[in-house]
């Protein structure tokens, strides 16, 4: 595998979890495939569960990490070629990444939507340049338009608890205070449409995702009939994809916030949310504390996913 940034990289999905079982098994199985390599992590955003999950995934494999911060610590990078580059950004991107694959084995990137140019988040304008000119396999760590890491261990572990064979998954949008891209709901539905579940994505009108995401899901506006019988509710905020609102927030609907009376509608559905969570707008105190809430073992399998991405790249060197 030379780069992960969807579902179809993994190839056959009940393969990818039976790696992920066997390597929560045993996470030092395969830790002579990072002896002598080096994972440089590039983050031009902040982060908590990438970060940790993802380094730590490393050090099982015993591969070195380099970790940089663009912005804190290193120069600020220009991403645009014609610049005349007279103001902060003092090192432009097409040097600064043959660079830093010339330090390292695998390069791992983290960049998030601008909401400035659709045109620009969607064509993954900097991942797909670290994949054009790094000259090493590249990961996304969440970028413009996807979290593959988040869905790969969602995934994991919507398969840990289910309880029956093809079981409800509900995705759900909940209101937010900020403008958030659709990289996570994206790549959840992008997961979910290829894995063995009946899928339904739930948000209010003008709130449509990437038909590319979406494919044959079923889209419901009703979030009570959506969670009618549903096995996982997996919560998230979103903002506007369709032009001309693409980036725009034209909801703060408290009405979509997950609370109790909802979940009473599912069948003991488990409570899903990638994290961090604005409680008590996305989810009420009482949901995201109950039996139900399985955010914590999802953001632990954030360290299985990511195990298993650098195993499969590692093997391929």
């Amino acid at each position: 595998m030379k780069t992960f940034t969807n579902v179809k990289d993994l190839g056959d999905l009940k393969q990818a979890l039976s790696e992920a079982a066997s390597v929560k098994q045993n996470r030092f199985a395969c830790k002579h495939l990072g002896e002598n390599k080096t994972l440089m992590m590039v983050f031009f955003n902040s982060s908590l569960r990438t970060r940790l999950s993802t380094q730590k995934a490393a050090l099982n494999l015993s591969m070195n990490t380099i970790v940089l911060d663009i912005n804190q610590g290193a120069w600020k990078l220009e991403t645009e070629r014609g610049v005349i580059m007279d103001g902060d950004k003092p090192e432009h991107i097409l040097e600064a990444i043959p660079v830093m694959g010339s330090y390292c084995d695998v390069i791992g990137v983290r960049s998030f939507a601008q909401f400035e140019r659709k045109s620009d988040d969607y064509t993954e304008k900097i991942l797909n340049q670290f994949i054009r000119y790094s000259g090493k396999p590249v990961f996304s760590m969440e970028s413009a338009t996807v979290h593959p890491l988040q869905a790969f261990a969602d995934l994991i572990t919507i398969e840990e608890y289910k309880k029956k064979e093809r079981p409800k998954v509900v995705l759900t949008w909940a209101p937010h205070p900020r403008a958030l891209p659709q990289a996570v709901p994206n790549s959840f539905a992008d997961f979910m449409n290829e894995a063995e579940v009946e899928f339904v994505i739930t948000h209010p009108e003008g709130y449509e995702l990437d038909e590319q995401f979406v494919r044959g899901a079923r889209v419901e506006y009703d979030q009570r009939k959506a969670f009618a019988n549903a096995d996982f509710i997996y919560a998230k905020n979103w903002s506007a994809y369709a032009d001309p609102y693409y980036g725009q927030i034209l909801s703060k609907d408290m009405n979509w916030t997950v609370d109790t009376a909802k979940m009473a509608l599912t069948n003991n559905a488990y409570f899903m949310h990638c994290l961090p969570v604005r409680r008590n707008m996305i989810v009420t105190d009482d949901v995201i504390e109950s039996p139900q809430s399985i955010v914590i073992p999802e953001a632990a399998n954030r360290e299985i996913s990511a195990q298993v991405v650098l195993m499969r790249i590692l093997r391929e060197q």
